[in-house]
């Protein structure tokens, strides 16, 4: 028993100290990039978030969600766009694959900032709502529809959206060259599978 948990303690250790590294690095990163961003509309947005007194949630979810948009995670999502539109994506969801990389579950809780709401259950029911009422600006459609919903399940199913996996698999081979080919083979077969339920369901 005893040699069962010194077993166990060892690679717990292992995780924290060489794994966890590499997670904490990638956290700060992704921290960056949705907390900075350049120019006068982040800066605004910024500003009127920290000037907000007293019991003001609405108003500080609205300045958050303007604060991402305006982020370098929102610039990178909407510069993402091109690439994505053909998966059924848009910005806003290229904004949440970026922070997602974190953790999967880090999705609601971008959408619910993007949209400006909160993330307890009644408040996923109102994400759900607004995205179902969205329409597609180009063709008046809904926005968010089957095909979309079935090519994001489908991303998620086969990207290796999870940097703590790969940070364990760059620990046990002791390089990144497997980590970065399993993230980019998991990458292309993801887009692939997105992009043909997409165009079938279209």
């Amino acid at each position: 028993l005893n040699g069962s948990v010194s077993f166990n303690y060892d690679k717990v250790k292992i995780f924290v100290f060489d794994a966890g590294k590499v997670i904490v690095a990638i956290s700060i990163v992704l921290w960056v990039l949705s907390s900075y961003g350049p120019g006068e509309n982040f800066r605004n947005a910024s500003n009127q978030l920290d000037s907000l007194e007293g019991d003001q949630p609405e108003m500080a979810l609205h300045y958050s969600a303007e604060k991402l948009k305006y982020s370098y995670a929102g610039i990178t999502g909407r510069a993402m766009e091109p690439l994505i539109e053909p998966l059924g994506f848009d910005w806003k969801i290229g904004i949440a694959l970026i922070t997602s990389f974190a953790a999967r579950e880090v999705f609601v809780g971008t959408m619910s900032t993007i949209y400006s709401v909160g993330v307890d259950n009644e408040d996923i029911a109102t994400v759900k709502e607004k995205m179902r009422a969205e329409k597609n600006p180009e063709t008046g459609l809904p926005r968010y529809d089957l095909a979309t919903g079935w090519s994001l399940m489908l991303f998620y199913a086969f990207a290796m959206q999870c940097m703590s996996t790969m940070a364990v698999v760059k620990r046990e081979t002791g390089s990144w060259k497997w980590p970065i080919f399993q993230f980019a083979f998991m990458g292309f077969l993801a887009y692939i599978s997105s992009f043909l339920i997409y165009r079938i369901l279209s």
